[in-house]
């Protein structure tokens, strides 16, 4: 069915997309405020107001509403990304406004007690160590401080140490006041239902919310990239990881489609196929230079990065990766790229599409997603985005993206010292 988009006078965006294939409906409130968003001082508050959005409000008790969305057979949750933070439910179709009821409140009536946001600081600080457990985020927050240092892509979603425990009540309840209006928000609903009367429900549970002023949103863009950046972490454990990160275009750019079809030939395709067939996996892992590779090129607001991460076997070296990777690159700058192996990532892409549009939940959340980047469309148009990308593009792309002065390389060196050593860098983590 077709998708329809409104905006009430409130400046609230409504995205409707009946699908009558189950009697399911999943409704997604996305506000536009992320980790890009965050000046120094307040990184992570995105991610922080999140979490006290769970702790309910006088019409909805904490302790209710996972018991209410139980009863009924529903699921929620909520994410914070570097250009949103979104909430969904997914009910069945009867039950849907429970879901509206619910965001309408705590879009206007959530609870910031001060008990709880000091509770709330521990668990979100023992998430960001919980973090730290793995090596690769130590080197991917070095690769993102490296390669952005005026941009808010600069830190990680979770937040800096320091600020999770400097910031306070006020702080997150001004940030939620700011950024928590309908003119600052995307709503979505897919599934069974009729357009025109759910149309005049989000009206009833939302008209009547007044539009805030509009918010300011922290942007600074980030100065065109003068060389190569390397960057070497050093953590505890006994694997090494190499790390490329390429800066990329926009989500709303064309070569953002072509740099997508170059990241499958070289490291595979995103979602549940696997990459056995890339030229890095047989060149690293079939080798046995690597256990493991893989890749990604994240669709955000404002250009961002494609990487590139390889974990190394033992008695392996990062020099011996670096030497193949630098040759599978030297080939597509080169050219050397074939309209078979084009075709195939198009083919691969179309199938990991459908995976994981197949449900209501998936197709609310991308619906979201994309109007946020600037258009509903660029979900609807995806596909035939891709398909509209020429051996031309993908070549141009290789020689405009994959040059080294346009990345940062990441080398993480295992110091063999198990977790819980008497290591400085765990002391500082505590």
């Amino acid at each position: 069915m077709a998708v329809q988009r409104h905006v009430l006078e409130n400046g609230l965006v409504v995205i409707l997309k009946e699908v009558q294939s189950a009697p399911l409906i999943s409704w997604w409130v996305l506000y536009r405020i992320g980790s890009r968003n965050e000046p120094t001082g307040k990184t992570g508050i995105s991610h922080w107001v999140e979490h006290m959005m769970f702790k309910g409000t006088e019409a909805f008790p904490a302790k209710e509403v996972d018991k209410m969305f139980d009863r009924l057979g529903g699921t929620w949750n909520a994410q914070t990304s570097f250009d949103y933070t979104a909430y969904y439910e997914t009910l069945p179709a009867d039950k849907i406004d429970l879901a509206l009821r619910h965001e309408a409140d705590r879009m206007v009536n959530a609870r910031f007690d001060i008990e709880e946001v000091e509770s709330e600081r521990t668990v979100i600080i023992s998430e960001r160590q919980g973090l730290e457990n793995s090596p690769l985020f130590w080197l991917d927050e070095e690769i993102s401080a490296a390669a952005f240092r005026v941009h808010g892509y600069h830190h990680e979603i979770v937040g800096d140490l320091h600020d999770l425990r400097t910031m306070t009540r006020d702080d997150l309840y001004s940030h939620y006041r700011r950024y928590y209006v309908p003119n600052n928000a995307i709503v979505v609903a897919v599934g069974a239902f009729d357009p025109d009367d759910m149309l005049s429900r989000i009206r009833q549970h939302f008209g009547a919310i007044p539009a805030g002023d509009t918010p300011p949103l922290f942007v600074r863009p980030e100065p065109e990239q003068q060389g190569e950046r390397r960057v070497t972490v050093e953590r505890p454990g006994h694997t090494a990881f190499l790390e490329y990160a390429y800066r990329a275009p926009a989500a709303g750019d064309d070569d953002f489609y072509a740099l997508t079809i170059l990241d499958s030939i070289l490291t595979g395709p995103d979602g549940q196929i696997d990459n056995k067939t890339s030229r890095l996996y047989r060149a690293l892992v079939e080798t046995e230079i690597a256990a493991s590779i893989g890749g990604g090129l994240v669709p955000t607001v404002d250009p961002y990065l494609y990487t590139i991460v390889v974990t190394l076997r033992d008695g392996r070296t990062i020099a011996e990766a670096e030497v193949i990777i630098e040759s599978e690159i030297a080939r597509l700058v080169a050219g050397d790229v074939s309209q078979a192996e084009v075709d195939k990532a198009k083919k691969q892409a179309r199938a990991s599409f459908a995976y994981t549009t197949e449900t209501v939940t998936g197709q609310g959340y991308w619906l979201a997603f994309a109007e946020n980047l600037g258009s509903y469309g660029w979900f609807e148009g995806y596909i035939d985005r891709l398909d509209h990308v020429s051996l031309d593009d993908v070549k141009a792309a290789a020689i405009r993206y994959l040059r080294p002065r346009n990345r940062v390389v990441g080398h993480l060196i295992p110091t063999g010292l198990v977790d819980g050593a008497n290591d400085e860098d765990d002391d500082d983590a505590e």
